[in-house]
């Protein structure tokens, strides 16, 4: 297991989560259960690199449950950050790409790639040791999307594409 991707992201994390305790704190169970469900995701990776876990603990931990339960209550995504991601939310350049997205789609991303994570664990009989596929990558860029999103919002301006 290699999470030295993960060192220079380690310090703002704990604040984050915080924040998502914070924001967590609503009438809206769909939101709620989505916040709380990113804020889950975010402590699986930073309990995994101080606790040097292996991938594939890690990747039991990761749930999607509470994005599938929105999407079947049709609940919408803007609720958590209406916009748009402008660059001033972007803290890492290898989120530059995910400029002019919202908050649903990025959540789709997140979901897509915790599915691909589980399912490529699956296929290789519950472990991600030894796959051709580069889990590290996959893993890391889960991790940037999940902090993406929970910066973006974070964010205090309410900016949006016109």
């Amino acid at each position: 297991m290699n999470l030295e991707w993960l060192k220079v992201g380690i310090s703002p994390l704990k604040d984050i989560i915080d924040f998502l305790y914070r924001k967590s704190q609503t009438n809206d169970v769909q939101k709620k259960q989505v916040i709380m469900e990113l804020r889950d995701n975010l402590n699986v990776f930073k309990n995994g690199f101080v606790n040097k876990v292996p991938y594939d603990a890690m990747i039991d931990c990761l749930g999607n449950e509470a994005i599938h339960h929105a999407v079947d209550a049709n609940f919408m995504f803007c609720k958590l950050k209406a916009g748009k991601i402008e660059p001033a939310h972007i803290h890492n350049d290898r989120n530059k790409k995910y400029a002019g997205w919202n908050a649903e789609r990025l959540m789709d991303k997140i979901d897509e790639k915790i599915i691909e994570l589980k399912t490529i664990k699956k296929m290789n009989n519950g472990s991600v040791n030894d796959v051709k596929t580069n889990v590290s990558l996959i893993m890391s860029n889960l991790y940037y999307r999940m902090k993406l999103m929970a910066d973006f919002i974070q964010s205090d301006a309410d900016i949006s594409y016109r």
